[in-house]
């Protein structure tokens, strides 16, 4: 005692404190809990002064404890300011003081050796003690802070009562789980035997760890009497243990140790584990080892998360209960698959009511209290929370009495703010307790980073201690860390606490940056594991961080951190762009959840809207708990939506009651729930909101436990959804006489769409019930019954609906059977189990019913006999597409039933029976009545053209019997039945009809009609059923075409269906009956004959040819085999002549003889009429016929790949010598070599060749390259040749029938060598018809072009020889220059070209010693500055040069002085041109010198820069005939200059004065100059900028000049004004007018259709700003100009203003009409007009308006467009129907070489397969082509 008195002072101090504590009992037993939780408060009594002894107790604790204690004592209680003072200046610092050393618990006791007497007696004691303990610890009235209160309301529990997870039952326990019955089913299992395992889920503040406790001072009580024994451990602590454990030492050292007999007691709890009950909280929490080992021993140590595994496994204590809790996700795989899964689902409505009035109990604030709770649904929302309607309760009671009613719910919008209001109340007097606040923040948030929620008496300091303890911020456990250690630890009041204050942390410490912010500021999930490296303890964490960054919480964060708002705005602004970051990315269900509870938590209206509309829509959230707040949220966010949402909610565990947070939710248009755990009280609560959501659309509720109770709720809240569009109720395991009653609200929906009650066990009795109540209802188009599947699909009627509303009976009006009788409906009843019987009564409803657009009754069980009812009630059944009787027992027997029954019905199209397959198919057409109208709407396109002959009639079917077993003997009975059937197609194939079938059917054929496909294949038929039905193919007109292929069993004859081919992907709705079947008079379809994998003997061909005799032309025959040989090919050749009407042998797929190019080749002489043959890689021929009355025409022979040598050469001549005219002979890809090809030379002379010989690929070389050279000019009729030897190995000779005067050759990569160079020489001076030689990449250096030009010498003529070699471009001129001096002949040209690496030399013979004259010098692209003494040197050369073009090169000054010497020299000179790099002293230089050039009559010196020198040229330029100073920079200076000039120039007949920026100004002063220019022919004035005025100069001039043919005036500001002017003084000699881009309008077009001048050849007004009466005028005035070539209209509105001409414009090459808004109707009297312009080569009619009627319009006209060449119609609205059009019609054109169609509305696919058949529709899209309107 004097020790103690020492360190206390004195005793004084010791009895001041005792008698202040002896005033506040209760106070004082508080703080003992606290800090002495495990301290026995009984044994106090013993002592003399129990106040006193408690106190030197605390004391004994340590500084630390004794330090918080005082400061506690201070804060609290009303301390006398003596004594405080005392207290504070003894205690108040911790300096110098140490902790006391902590004893620890000694080791384990020794097993002792049970004694059998003391046994039962230890562990009764024990037990005994056991509950003692825990009575002791929850025995008090008074709660344990920041814990548990003194009453407790039950959250909902909800159950799994079996583990399967496919078949979960939910049950929730209304009850309180407290009570004896809710404990019992709490802990309530299927069998005594096995683990007992309850896992109790929840979301954060549910009430787990209370509801834990609860259970335990229950069992203290006595209500658990089923438990002997009671355990309670926290993961938390657990966590904190780093050793290995046993069980024993779990139990009985880290709970409560036995006074003795450890291994006795412990032996009891095992024999007795079926009463012993553990209980450990926060699972959650838990670390789980890396590597856990199975613990099958109770001594064997693990650590303590392993002893909790063994314990669930029952590899531990096995038999004994085990319940754990913790939030929802992924539980770790020790729990069993059995355990029971509770789930925590905190307070409905009434059970808050019920807290609020606990908590408010005897305190005249309950009703306020209630109140306030009742009016704000938010408020209400967060305390479905338990913690959170602790907490609010709290506030409440600190903010009611200084508040009006409904003011205080208003200051508590969100958790976030519930948590500061809770601080606020805190403070006293108003003053923030920042220190203290910060400092716990502190604490907070490095707990969190390093994952502790334990904390110890060295890691908060005293005073935050006391603080926390003081507010219940703070609560203290014993802490035991191993056997015998223990410490007291402290942790915050709920985990969710030390996030807030965590939170509160990083938003107000300065050391926490944006970075660091922003990286908490994240969605965690709870779906994994924890281990020792990673404990996540920051769930809601951003949700507080977003909270705080709301602006309501701005002037507290500023106060607490001492910041201004500023600051503290921008933190805020980090959190809310995080957010905004976080709302773009897909999350699922749980993230999404997360990131709207943040969101809402901001109060920011932009983030919100942000958020909403980000949301994925359809929202989907599967397999995870929810809450009221949860979906009360999402509500709120969507609230800021501006378009409906799809939600989905799948294996959710939802409350009903939290639907009511879903009551007038406007933005959820479809709201779907699937899961077991749905029974009738969610359907019933469902009702309750659903008609609260009038933006609903779709709702769904399947696979649920919903019985008739809940759908009848749920069918009354129905009745109130008039705009419900579909409703699903699939898999909820309702019977007949509820799906009945569902059934009834039908009526009451006018706008339902679809209802869906699949997967309900519907009987074939409802069934039927059902299909006929769908019968009668006359909104419902489809019945779809498959199985599981039962589907209603609707088609709504608002009359329809108004006229039901008060008939729920479903009886109809008349009224109402009329429109009945109108709408189609389709009843799918597949595999139902339908009966004969069935079928009887179905036919009875059916029949008075509706069109049935589609009956589907396969899988069924009808038989032959339903089968045939159904066949026979189908004329009856109204059916408009198809009858399903698939799969239903038809027998082979039963198929003739079925086609008589079907004979008299006239609807229908198509039967498909296949007994293989099971298939049973009935397909119908329109009736003729209905489809009368459909052929209206088609009557444009029919009626462009007329029928084929072969078009099918209306009722026409096709018949396709498969599979069914057909014989020769039945063929006779079954077309006896088919007779009158009107067939179109008949599929025979997969029978048995053999060879005598087929010879039977041949003669049968023509009692069935005309049909269009007749299918054989897979009848065992031989090449004798081949002649046999040669027979019919010949004699039958409906027989276009005959396929077979005898290896491959394929025997197919059918009509003209070529389009069905190309149109195969398209749709019949977008393509018209008389588009699909369109042909033309003048067409006569060929036949064709296709034989495949054949033998071919000559037998067989004379007797095939014999049959085919009769047949009508024109005929194509295709023959294909193995192998033909020599005797079969002759055999084939000599028939030929015997069919006239042959137009087509094609031999293809086959091996032929070494021999068969030179049999072939007799085929021109054998038969006059082969137009061409074509032979390539002796496998495929194909020789075309001129029919008998065509004119003989010139043939064509190819022999491609034919390995033909140089030993078939002669051969091959001397059978085509025999041929009068060969267009064209291709020998490529042979191997014919030097030899064959000099052979060939030679026997060139015998072939009447006139158009080209191709000889490329034959293994030429050099040799005959030369040798061609020296041959080519004796070659009669040939003019061009051209050799490549590199790659590409070309060798072309084309011909022509007229001797012209020169020849070209072209030689190419022939890489001559030195010694070639004096032979070919040689060959050109012996060969003086060649007048052209190009060598391009032929390895000819400067050396050998000096050799070559040095010795061709020829008496008379001109050689131009152009070199192509890289070189050109890096030899310097002057070496040029000096290998052209050497020529033998006159030099006339020289043309050098750095960017074309080309040199190009014209001689003349004889050469002329005197003056050489070099008549062209174009020097481009090359520095002319270094060549100075060249140009001195060909001064002489070129003395008399009339052309002299500089075009692209760069001359230096001194450059120019040089050419201004050599100017000066060339007074002859006619023709200059200039369009070079020079500067301003070169240009004077060269001005200088043209000034010499007095004779000059062409000037160009466009594009160049300085223009005032040059135009100093034009003085004294008299003889003038053409100037071009195209975009030359004239100012007033050099526009004087150029007036001045052309007063002279009074030959001038060509002005070009584009782009020179005239400007009106400058227009009228040219004007006066054009008075002298009175010979002027064209004149350019583009892109000048001139307006009216510049205009009106212009056309008062124009009178003055009558020679103009040409005018120019595009691109300019001219109006309608200016426009007029120029057209009123047109002269009468006017050819070309360009008037384009300027806005002249309809008055200038009205104008010009009146003065349209006589001799106009083209008219260019594209973008002019015309309308239709412009035009319509325009285009009438120019109706019969006989001169007209060209129009251009482009991009002018023309709708309306384009009339069919009448006359015609017979000289017209091409239109512009480009984006002229043109549709159908303009088009279709443009096509008639275009056949009056009979030389139209190009139509352009791009980026309109057209669709298939004009493409039916142009494809109408192209067969009668001699000359046309190309059509352009892009970017329009054609479809594949109208591009097929087209093709038709671009058969019949042959010259026509292209129609451009991109991006028109053809799918890639179907553009494909069109341009397969027809090569010249051009789909693609080419850079170079314009995208656009010139305008745009």
């Amino acid at each position: 005692m004097d020790l103690i008195n020492s360190q206390l002072g004195n005793n004084s101090m010791l009895n001041c404190i005792v008698e202040l504590l002896s005033k506040h009992p209760e106070w004082l037993n508080a703080k003992v809990k606290f800090f002495l939780p495990n301290m026995d408060l009984d044994s106090r009594n013993e002592a003399p002064d129990p106040v006193q002894w408690v106190v030197l107790q605390l004391y004994a604790q340590g500084i630390a404890t004794w330090q918080t204690f005082i400061h506690c004592v201070c804060m609290e209680l009303d301390v006398p300011l003596e004594l405080e003072v005392l207290l504070l200046s003894t205690w108040g610092h911790d300096e110098g003081l140490k902790r006391p050393h902590q004893s620890c618990w000694s080791l384990p006791r020794k097993k002792h050796s049970r004694e059998l007497d003391g046994y039962q007696e230890l562990a009764k004691r024990y037990l005994q003690l056991l509950r003692t303990s825990t009575q002791k610890r929850y025995g008090t009235e008074h709660p344990r802070p920041g814990q548990y209160l003194s009453f407790h309301i039950a959250p909902i529990l909800q159950r799994s009562r079996t583990t399967t997870p496919c078949d979960t039952q939910e049950e929730t326990v209304t009850g309180d789980p407290m009570a004896e019955d809710g404990i019992q089913d709490l802990f309530n299992t299927n069998t005594e035997k096995g683990q007992r395992v309850t896992v109790v889920l929840g979301n954060a503040g549910m009430g787990k760890t209370t509801l834990a406790h609860w259970l335990c001072q229950k069992w203290a009580n006595g209500q658990l009497d089923r438990f002997q024994a009671l355990f309670l451990f926290e993961f938390r602590q657990l966590n904190l243990i780093t050793g290995l454990l046993t069980l024993p030492q779990l139990l009985f050292d880290l709970y409560l140790s036995p006074e003795s007999g450890t291994d006795m007691v412990f032996q009891y709890l095992k024999e007795n584990a079926h009463h012993v009950l553990l209980i450990f909280d926060g699972l959650d929490e838990a670390l789980h080892p890396c590597s856990s080992r199975k613990t099958g021993d109770a001594e064997a140590p693990g650590p303590a998360f392993t002893l909790f595994s063994g314990l669930c496994k029952g590899t531990l204590l096995p038999g004994c209960w085990v319940m754990t809790t913790s939030r929802p996700g992924k539980l770790p795989t020790c729990l069993p698959v059995e355990a029971t899964m509770v789930h925590i689902r905190g307070f409905d409505k009434p059970r808050v009511e019920e807290y609020v009035g606990h908590f408010f109990r005897d305190q005249p604030l309950q009703a306020v209290a209630l109140a306030e709770v009742r009016a704000d649904r938010h408020l209400w929302s967060m305390c479905a929370v338990p913690a959170l309607c602790r907490l609010a309760c709290l506030c409440l009671r600190h903010l009611l009495p200084g508040t009006s009613p409904g003011q205080a719910a208003t200051l508590l919008p969100t958790v976030t703010q519930l948590y500061l209001q809770m601080v606020l109340s805190l403070s006293s007097h108003k003053c923030l307790p920042t220190t203290c606040l910060l400092d716990l923040s502190e604490v907070a948030l490095k707990g969190l980073e390093a994952g502790e929620v334990v904390f110890y008496t060295g890691d908060i300091p005293p005073p935050m201690m006391a603080f926390g303890a003081t507010h219940n911020l703070l609560t203290s456990f014993c802490v035991r860390t191993g056997p015998g250690c223990q410490k007291t630890g402290y942790a915050f009041a709920h985990l969710s606490l030390q996030e807030f204050f965590a939170a509160l942390q990083l938003m107000t410490s300065p050391k926490v940056d944006e970075d660091k912010l922003s990286h908490y500021v994240t969605l965690q999930s709870h779906w994994v594991l924890r281990t020792k490296a990673k404990l996540c303890l920051q769930d809601h964490l951003p949700t507080f961080l977003a909270g705080l960054a709301s602006r309501a919480c701005c002037p507290f964060l500023s106060k607490l951190a001492q910041q201004d708002e500023k600051w503290v705005g921008a933190k805020q602004a980090v959190v809310v762009q995080t957010l905004k970051k976080l709302a773009v990315r897909r999350f699922r269900g749980p993230k999404v959840m997360k990131l709207l509870h943040c969101v809402s938590e901001t109060q920011e209206l932009d983030l919100a809207q942000h958020v909403a509309q980000s949301l994925h829509d359809p929202l989907s959230f599967y397999n995870f708990p929810l809450n009221y707040a949860d979906l009360a949220t999402l509500v709120n966010i969507l609230g800021n939506r501006d378009v409906p949402i799809h939600l989905n909610f799948e294996g959710c565990l939802l409350e009903p009651h939290c639907l009511e947070a879903l009551v007038n939710c406007g933005q959820i248009e479809n709201l779907s729930f699937k899961s077991r755990k749905c029974g009738d009280v969610f359907a019933e609560a469902l009702s309750r909101s659903v008609p609260t959501m009038k933006g609903l659309r779709k709702l769904g509720l399947t696979g649920s436990r919903t019985t008739a109770k809940g759908i009848s709720h749920l069918m009354k809240a129905l009745l109130l959804c008039p705009q419900l569009e579909e409703v699903s109720l699939q898999n909820n395991q309702l019977k007949d006489q509820e799906v009945l009653k569902v059934v009834e609200v039908l009526p009451h929906l006018p706008r339902l769409q679809k209802f869906n009650l699949s997967c309900n066990g519907i009987s074939v009795s409802t069934l039927l019930s059902l299909a006929k109540m769908v019968v009668t209802y006359p909104t419902i188009r489809t019945l779809q019954a498959r199985q599981e599947e039962f589907i209603f699909l609707f088609s709504p009627s608002t009359e329809t609906s108004t006229e039901l509303q008060g008939a729920p009976d479903l009886q109809v009006n008349a009224s109402q059977k009329e429109e009945a009788q109108t709408r189609s409906l389709t009843l799918r009843l597949h595999k139902y189990q339908l009966q004969v019987y069935n079928v009887e009564t179905l036919i009875a409803l059916l029949r008075d019913g509706p069109c049935l657009e589609e009956v589907d009754l396969s899988g069924n069980q009808l038989e032959d006999e339903g089968c045939r009812l159904m066949a026979e009630a189908a004329s009856q059944l109204h059916i408009t597409r198809k009858l399903d009787l698939s799969d239903n027992g038809l027998s082979t027997s039963g198929v003739n039933h079925v086609l008589s029954a079907v004979r008299a019905c006239r609807t229908l199209a198509e039967l498909h029976i296949s007994l293989l397959h099971k298939t049973v198919i009935l397909t119908f057409a329109q009736d003729p009545e209905e489809e009368e109208g459909t052929q209206k709407r088609a009557a444009f396109l029919d009626s462009l053209i007329p029928q084929m002959p072969s078009e099918l009639p209306l009722s026409s079917r096709r018949i396709r019997l498969t599979h069914c077993g057909f014989q020769a003997k039945h063929l006779e009975e079954l077309c006896k039945t088919l007779g009158n059937y009107h067939l179109s197609d008949l599929d025979l194939s997969d029978n048995a009809l053999g060879d005598e079938g087929a010879a039977l059917l041949a003669q049968l054929l023509p009692g069935l009609g005309a049909l269009q496909s007749l299918n054989l294949s897979e009848n065992s038929l031989s090449l004798d059923s081949v002649f046999s039905l040669v027979q019919p193919f010949s004699t039958l007109e409906w027989i276009l075409h005959l396929d077979i292929s005898l290896k491959s069993q394929c025997f197919l004859l059918r009509g003209d269906l070529g389009h069905r081919n190309i149109l195969a992907g398209e749709s019949l709705a977008e393509c018209t009956t008389g588009a699909l079947f369109l042909g033309y008079s003048q067409r006569c379809v060929p036949k064709s004959f296709r034989l495949r994998e054949c033998p071919l003997e000559p037998s067989s061909l004379i007797r095939l040819w014999e049959a085919l005799e009769k047949c009508p032309g024109p005929l194509e025959i295709e023959l294909s085999c193995e192998f033909l040989s020599d005797e079969s090919l002759e055999t084939l050749l000599h028939c030929c002549p015997r069919l006239p009407q042959l137009s087509l042998l094609k031999l293809s797929q086959m091996r032929l003889p070494p021999r068969s190019p030179l049999l072939l080749a007799n085929i021109f002489s054998l038969c006059p009429r082969t137009q061409k043959l074509e032979l390539r890689s002796l496998s495929h021929v194909s020789v075309h016929f001129r029919s008998s009355e065509e004119q003989e025409d010139v043939s064509c022979g190819r022999f491609t790949k034919c390995n033909l040598l140089s030993t078939h050469v002669k051969p091959l001549c001397g059978i085509l010598s025999k041929c009068e005219d060969i267009s064209h002979l291709d020998l490529s890809a042979n191997a014919l070599g030097d030899d064959g090809l000099r052979s060939l030379l030679e026997c060139l002379s015998q072939v009447p060749i006139s158009g080209s010989l191709d000889l490329s690929h034959n293994s030429v070389s050099l040799e005959s390259a030369l040798h061609l050279v020296e041959t080519l000019p004796s070659c009669p009729g040939a003019q061009e040749a051209s050799v490549n030897l590199g790659s590409e190995q070309n060798f072309w000779i084309h011909f022509s029938r007229q001797e012209e005067t020169g020849k070209t050759l072209r030689l190419s990569e022939c890489s001559f060598r030195p010694e070639h160079m004096p032979r070919l020489a040689a060959g050109l001076s012996q060969a003086p018809q060649l007048t052209d030689l190009r060598l391009t990449r032929c390895d000819v250096d400067l050396v050998k072009l000096t050799v070559l030009l040095s010795q061709v010498r020829r008496p008379a003529g001109l050689l131009r020889l152009r070199v192509e070699e890289t070189w050109v471009c890096t030899v310097g001129v002057l070496a040029l220059l000096r290998a052209i001096a050497q020529a033998s002949g006159n030099v006339t040209k020289i043309s050098i070209s750095k960017t074309q690496q080309q040199l190009c030399v014209q001689l003349e013979f004889p050469r002329q010693e005197e003056n050489p004259e070099a008549a062209t010098l174009r020097l481009s692209d090359c520095d002319l500055g270094s060549y100075h003494s060249l140009l001195r040197q060909m001064m002489k050369t070129c003395a008399r040069l009339r052309q002299l073009s500089l075009s692209q090169v760069h001359l230096c000054d001194a450059s120019s002085q040089v050419l201004h010497n050599f100017l000066m020299s060339l007074s002859t000179l006619k023709k200059f041109r200039l369009t070079s790099c020079v500067s301003v002293e070169g240009f004077t230089h060269l001005a200088s010198g043209l000034s010499y050039c007095q004779d000059l009559e062409e000037l160009d010196l466009s594009n160049n820069q300085c223009g005032k020198e040059l135009l100093r040229t034009l003085e004294g330029k008299c003889r003038l005939k053409r100037l071009d100073l195209s975009y030359l920079p004239l100012d007033s200076c050099t526009l004087d200059l150029l007036t001045q000039a052309l007063r002279h120039m009074t030959l001038l007949q060509s002005l070009i004065l584009s782009g020179n920026s005239l400007g009106d100004i400058g227009c009228r002063h040219l004007c006066e100059a054009f008075r002298v220019t009175t010979n002027l022919e064209e004149l350019s004035l583009s892109h000048n900028q001139i307006g009216d005025a510049g205009a009106q100069h212009l056309a008062a001039v124009l009178p003055g000049l009558p020679e103009l043919r040409k005018l120019d005036l595009s691109a300019n500001g001219i109006g309608p004004a200016g426009g007029m002017q120029v057209v009123e003084f047109l002269g009468l000699c006017l050819e070309e007018l360009r008037f384009g881009y300027n806005a002249l309008g309809d008055p200038t077009a009205l104008m010009l259709a009146h003065r349209l001048p006589p001799r106009l050849k083209i008219l260019c007004l594209s973008s002019s700003h015309l309308g239709p009466a412009g035009s319509l005028s325009l285009v009438q005035a120019l109706d019969g100009c006989a001169q007209v070539e060209e129009i251009s209209l482009a991009e002018n509105s023309l709708a309306g203003g384009l009339p069919q001409f009448s006359k015609g414009l017979p000289l017209l090459r091409q239109i512009d009409l480009i984006s002229c808004k043109i549709d159908n109707k303009t088009a279709k009297l443009l096509a008639a007009s275009f056949v009056l312009c009979p030389a139209l080569e190009e139509i352009l009619l791009s980026w309109n308006l057209l669709g298939d009627e004009a493409a039916a319009e142009l494809a109408q006209v192209l067969p009668r467009m001699g000359r046309l060449k190309r059509i352009d119609l892009e970017k329009n609205r054609i479809t594949a129907c109208g591009a097929w059009l087209l093709a038709e019609g671009l058969a019949q054109g042959p010259g026509i070489q292209v129609i451009r169609l991109w991006n028109n509305l053809i799918a890639p696919d179907v553009a494909q397969r069109l341009q397969s058949k027809e090569p010249r529709l051009d789909f693609a899209f080419f850079k170079d082509h314009p995208q656009a309107p010139r305008s745009t």
